[in-house]
This record gives C-alpha cells, structure tokens and sequence, in this order.
C-alpha cells in the first residue's frame, strides 16, 4: 500500500479515558495528507465504545470519500473494531448495523474495494499514530454545562 495512491484512505484512530471523559480522536488521510479531524468526547462510556462510535463515524465518512476504493482502518484498540462484525454482542449492534450498512453500499459499488484493520499498539511508535495518541491524551474538553458539571 502506498499512503500516496488515490484510491486508499487511511483512518487513523485512538481513545483515551482521564476523569471519566473518554475523548476519541480520529485523522482521516488521502494522499498523504490529512484531510478530516474528528473529535468526540463523552461522560461516562467505556472507551470500547467510544472507539465503536469513533470507527462507525469514520467508516461512513470514509467511504463517501469520491474515488476511495481502498480504506485501512489504524487502532491500537483492534479488539473493539472486532466487535462490529459480531452479532452476538447485543450492546454494540447499533454501531454494527450502521457501519455493515455503510460498507455494504461500498462494496456494492464496485466488487474490489476493500477495508482492512489494522493494529497499531502506541508501543510502535508509528508517527501518525504518535501523533493522534499523544492529541487524544492532551486535549482538554469543556464542559458544555457548567451547572451539571460536579
């Protein structure tokens, strides 16, 4: 794969929990350049779902993208993008339909796209993955309502 073809697109996720937020952070890249920033942050989830929600949303921006055959899905949480595919797990089913849903009219449009997961431990060291692991534990979010805030 090169990061430099048109047809691939690279989503390059991570999560991190700090005084009950989870805040998820997700580059989406084509060309070797960054072309979407997503930023979810949240009270009271586990981070397996907040990496659902993040990998769901990406996954539909991702194959909306004009001229992207090929997407590649980066997480250091792999286990949590197994649980897309698995029917079993009845908490995860809405972020499952709706990302079988978005991926079914990939592939229907054009039999040799693909998705692939990858998983990339913050360990590695990998420099886009570097960069969103360190945002994600940095960022700051801001109360929305301060009188509910404790």
């Amino acid at each position: 794969m090169s990061s430099k073809d048109p047809s691939y697109t690279l989503v390059v996720t991570n999560a991190s929990i700090k005084n009950n937020v989870t805040t998820s952070i997700t580059y989406i890249h084509t060309h070797n350049k960054s072309i979407i920033k997503t930023v979810h942050y949240v009270v009271n989830v586990t981070s397996t779902e907040v990496e659902l929600f993040a990998i769901r949303c990406n996954i539909n921006q991702a194959t909306n993208i004009y001229r992207i055959s090929k997407i590649v899905v980066i997480t250091d949480s792999i286990h949590s993008a197994q649980k897309i595919f698995d029917a079993s797990h009845h908490l995860f089913q809405i972020h499952s339909a709706s990302v079988l849903k978005e991926l079914r009219k990939f592939f229907v449009q054009n039999h040799n796209n693909s998705i692939k997961f990858w998983e990339c431990p913050s360990w590695c060291n990998w420099s886009l993955h570097r960069a969103v692991n360190k945002e994600t534990k940095l960022f700051k979010s801001l109360p929305q309502y301060l009188c509910k805030s404790s």
